[in-house]
Parts: structure tokens; sequence; C-alpha cells
């Protein structure tokens, strides 16, 4: 292979890595915006057919499961009350056609008394991406309550390695 060769087919294995991260952050980014409008089918196009989502308050298995969360209470309620999910900076590591993302998210819920919100959780967040038909969908959620337990640090530290 020419030195031309090689910088072209280095550029486009960057290039790729680039767009797939990318992808995947807008995955990542389009689930608070559609959870906080109660969009179910919008939040249901993220997730793998077989995907898991699992909370220290339940674990929810399969797309189906996770699109009737946001149909129900408590999320409707969260909603009509008024609430918003934010993810911080997400580190996001591409393998092929898997991924790995680490954040936090806080969900913030609106005091009406105060006229004001107020950060009701944040947890630590580790989502497993697949690349599936071309599209990126998340495989698997783990949320941890950052509650100064193991398990949610252990998460976070897992974002490096």
């Amino acid at each position: 292979m020419t030195d031309t060769a090689e910088l072209v087919a280095s550029l486009l294995e960057r290039v790729q890595l680039l767009e797939d991260k990318a992808a995947v952050h807008d995955v990542l980014t389009a689930y608070g915006p559609a959870v906080d409008a109660g969009d179910a089918a919008a939040v249901g196009r993220l997730w793998a057919e077989n995907a898991v989502y699992d909370t220290d308050i339940r674990v929810m298995e399969g797309r189906d499961a996770i699109t009737e969360m946001v149909r129900t209470a408590p999320h409707q309620d969260y909603i009509a009350e008024g609430c918003g999910h934010l993810l911080d900076p997400v580190n996001i590591r591409v393998d092929g056609d898997t991924a790995v993302a680490t954040c936090h998210s806080l969900l913030l819920r609106r005091d009406p008394e105060a006229d004001s919100f107020r950060v009701w959780r944040v947890t630590a967040n580790r989502f497993e991406l697949a690349r599936v038909e071309g599209s990126w969908l998340i495989e698997r959620r783990t949320a941890r309550l950052l509650d100064g337990s193991a398990v949610a640090r252990e998460l976070l530290g897992r974002a490096g390695r």
C-alpha cells in the first residue's frame, strides 16, 4: 500500500469513528426531549426491540415496556407537573458495531409553590448501544442513583476503560 492509500484508509477510519460517535450522541440526546414531551413512540425508536432499561427503581425489559413507562404514571405525572431529563456531556467509546456511553443524568422537577425547579435525582448511567440495520439503538441502559453507593461510582469509573 502506498503512503497515500494508507493515509486515505486512516482518514476514512477516523471519519467513520467520528460519524459513529455523533450518531450515538444524537440517539442519547434525543431521549430527554422525547421523554419530557411524553412522545412514547419517539422514545421507543431509540431502543432495540429486546432492550433493557435497568434502574435502581425497576427493570424494564423490551421496547414495549420502555415506551409504556412513558405513557403511564408516574411519568405522566412528572410531565403534568413540569420536569426535565438532562444528560451531561457523554463519554462515548465505539468498537465496530457496538458502543458504550457513560454520563450523569439529572431529573429536574418543578416546585409550583416556589415557582422553581429542583434536582430530584442525579444518576450514573451506562448505555450499551449497537448498530442495527445501519442505525444506532440502545440495547441496555443501567442507571444508578448517586447516593454514595459503590455501584453508582463504579458505573462512572468504567467510562475511561
